[in-house]
């Protein structure tokens, strides 16, 4: 299908950017890969009176160390993303993640941050964002904040982006210690989204799992926290008994939906396995 007509903004700034949205209307959509945007448009499900494209702006593609953390630009796309040293020195659960999602097609245009603020319970990046304890930077009228991942998602489909924001860049701490990490995803055919997916990362001392954090992807309308699992891994000896004890308790708390590709029980199910399998691998059992 053909998408309604829309007004067309292309700017080469983020000033720029946010004046083009402030003059856009009251329906304006930011463009960035379009991987989300432009189906649901051709289909008519969304039809804004303008639409705001980022592909020039400056400044908002690229991975950048900054002392205690890297910064990954908005619009970097996924398979830069895939590609990058840093990311894969100090988060490579953001590269393997990322390695899951879609085909080659849609990862060389679709943008790391635009997965992000789309915040799709399926998407396999939310999850491993709070997994790592990232930080967003937006930028909007109000001039510009950071907020931590775990205020980020705020329900389905919405994130703390408001009207007349936008998300400029996202900071990963890097972690210090001996980390180890793993992606766990769980979908019925390739390229598919996930139907459920397990980001862990963990810090081994002495023998024993001094930290780990576990986010999970499609166990409800936001990504979420393993708050129990973790608790239950802190300090405990790196074990298969020890691990697989803690991750009986992945589920608890969560609210998985039923649809045509599982029930909410079976992807309580799935949480747990796949919680267990990302922990062990992560612990080196």
């Amino acid at each position: 299908m053909i998408p309604a007509p829309f007004a067309y903004a292309r700017p080469t700034t983020v000033e720029e950017a946010l004046q083009a949205i402030a003059d856009g209307g009251e329906d304006v959509k930011v463009l960035a890969g379009g991987q989300s945007l432009i189906p649901v448009m051709r289909l008519r499900l969304a039809a804004p009176e303008t639409v705001v494209d980022l592909g020039k702006v400056e400044g908002l593609r690229g991975v950048r160390d900054d002392g205690d953390a890297i910064v990954i630009g908005a619009m970097t796309t996924h398979s830069d993303v895939m590609a990058d040293p840093l990311i894969a020195e100090h988060a490579p659960l953001i590269a393997e993640a990322t390695g899951t999602v879609a085909d080659r097609q849609v990862r060389h245009r679709g943008t790391f941050g635009g997965a992000l603020v789309h915040a799709d319970p399926a998407g396999d990046l939310p999850a491993v964002a709070l997994a790592l304890d990232a930080e967003f930077v937006i930028v909007g009228p109000g001039g510009r904040r950071t907020v931590p991942a775990s205020e980020f998602f705020v329900d389905y489909l919405t994130t703390a982006v408001g009207e007349g924001d936008l998300l400029v860049e996202v900071r990963v701490p890097k972690l210090s210690g001996e980390w180890s990490m793993r992606y766990e995803k769980f979908n019925r055919v390739a390229q598919a989204w996930s139907i459920v997916a397990v980001a862990a990362a963990v810090r081994r001392e002495n023998g024993r799992i001094a930290e780990a954090r576990i986010g999970l992807t499609n166990m409800g309308p936001t990504p979420l926290r393993a708050r129990q699992v973790e608790e239950a891994l802190a300090g405990a000896e790196a074990t298969a008994e020890a691990v697989a004890a803690a991750c009986e308790r992945a589920a608890e708390g969560t609210e998985p939906s039923s649809d045509l590709n599982a029930q909410a029980d079976y992807r309580q199910h799935l949480a747990k396995v796949l919680t267990r399998r990302a922990v062990s691998t992560a612990a080196g059992l």
